[in-house]
């Protein structure tokens, strides 16, 4: 067993830094906006609507209450561990570890992506660890793990110039082993559907299985497709997946390129950070309403995004969380093994509506062992955040069979 160095850690922010931002919230120089902005979107067209941030702002400023979500946070025993990393560097990774109730939970670690945090996965937690309190099945019950990945929130300073998502699932494992976990189940979205596909590529003889809501199989093609590739309900998924990903093309040019320039901007600005992560929610989220128009709103509430700004803001993690896209840019990928399926880890695939890419079940079947494969009927890029019930009845349900 891997011995990992292990203590436990409180969610506290100082009370200098929630001054801080106070005082940078009530300082904020606001740009002149030009008006006459036309189209359903209005002046969201040209990025985070002027209108929408100042009310967010305000809310951020005299209405959110940090300590109360801290609360919330604290509620669940966080910990902070240094994880052997690369060339022998320890990387500090905070979690949170939460045991199951039920007779035999099975080890699950839950991965989250960028602009998320670990606390996009809070409302997953408590239905996976104790089912029998929210209406399931005790023997369905999880020994959860959840943590931030290496840069973000809680797991700083990085060492390190970046990690990739293979360095990250090899960090997966050492601190799965030092909890004592021999074997366990993974399941990611976004950045974490990528570390979870990459245990299941490079680790499978440690899991269960994977489960993931982004189909970043290696090799499997995003289009265009041939005809006997694609199911019904498939059709349109190539051409879905370049109009969805035309909202996901501005952060990866700058990030994946020089994303310390941004980040000087935005580790001195908590208006600017909350403008670019909320952007972001807004236009990869399932939240467009009968009449077209996008409203962040219907998926997150105000504190909710206060409450992702404020655990970028107060760890000033945000130059850290975009090293990673550096690295997949600069560092190809490289194969662990040439055994075919490449991720051979038994794989279940869930397919949200709202999501950016979109990948036919058979293209992934050739790449990947897929065993189950479900298509939701709701729900965007943050599907833990925005239909946490899917998401736990998909894991229940597949990892069911590893009992």
């Amino acid at each position: 067993m891997s011995r990992l160095h292990v203590e436990p850690f409180e969610v506290a922010v100082p009370p200098a830094s929630l001054d801080d931002l106070h005082r940078r919230l009530d300082a904020t120089r606001w740009p002149d906006v030009p008006g006459g902005a036309a189209g359903p979107e209005g002046s969201w067209q040209f990025g985070t609507d002027d209108a929408y941030l100042r009310d967010l702002v305000a809310h951020w400023r005299h209405e959110y209450d940090w300590r109360a979500h801290e609360r919330a946070m604290n509620a669940w025993p966080h910990f902070l561990a240094q994880v052997p990393g690369p060339d022998g560097v320890d990387i500090p990774i905070h979690f949170i570890h939460a045991k199951g109730k039920g007779p035999n939970p099975l080890p699950l670690i839950l991965t989250h992506g960028w602009p998320w945090t670990f606390w996009d996965l809070a409302d997953v937690i408590g239905p996976l660890t104790d089912p029998a309190a929210h209406g399931g099945d005790p023997a369905d019950s999880f020994d959860v793990v959840v943590p931030s990945l290496p840069g973000y929130c809680f797991s700083t300073p990085l060492p390190v110039p970046f990690l990739t998502t293979a360095q990250v699932a090899d960090l997966w494992v050492e601190l799965m082993r030092g909890l004592g976990y021999e074997r366990f189940c993974a399941q990611g979205g976004d950045w974490g559907a990528i570390v979870t596909i990459e245990l299941g590529h490079a680790h499978a003889d440690v899991l269960h299985g994977i489960a993931v809501t982004m189909p970043s199989f290696p090799g499997a093609s995003r289009g265009p497709h041939a005809p006997e590739d694609l199911l019904p309900g498939e059709e349109d998924y190539a051409e879905r997946t370049a109009r969805r990903l035309r909202t996901a093309s501005s952060h990866v040019a700058v990030m994946g390129t020089d994303p310390q320039t941004l980040a000087h901007a935005l580790h001195d600005s908590p208006v600017g950070l909350l403008s670019w992560l909320v952007e972001r929610r807004r236009a990869w989220s399932d939240c467009e309403g009968p009449d077209g128009v996008r409203d962040v709103e219907r998926r997150f509430s105000k504190d909710a995004l206060c409450t992702l700004a404020s655990l970028y803001w107060h760890t000033g993690c945000f130059w850290s969380t975009e090293r990673m896209y550096w690295g997949r840019v600069h560092v190809p990928w490289t194969p662990r093994h040439d055994r075919t399926p490449a991720v051979e880890a038994p794989t279940a695939m869930a397919v949200f509506p709202g999501d950016l890419i979109f990948v036919p079940r058979k293209v992934a079947e050739r790449v990947a062992n897929i065993q189950r494969w479900e298509v939701m009927p709701a729900g965007g890029h943050f599907a833990p955040a925005e239909e946490p019930d899917l998401v736990v009845g998909e894991v229940r349900e597949f990892f069911r069979q590893f009992r």
